[in-house]
């Protein structure tokens, strides 16, 4: 039986955490670009802006 790498292990752990840091830091980063309304509530799309992919 193979011996388990752990500093393998430990990377991928400290990647997948970069990673999420990394995806709530541009949440934020969205968030504070995209302009609430009084209530706290983000506006709605006006109709026909959908993006088209």
């Amino acid at each position: 039986m193979a011996t388990p790498n752990y500093a393998y292990e430990k990377r991928q752990r400290e990647l997948a955490k970069k990673r999420k840091a990394e995806e709530k830091r541009q949440r934020k980063q969205r968030d504070a670009q995209t302009p609430t309304q009084p209530d706290g509530t983000a506006p709605s799309p006006a109709p026909g802006s959908e993006p088209t992919s």
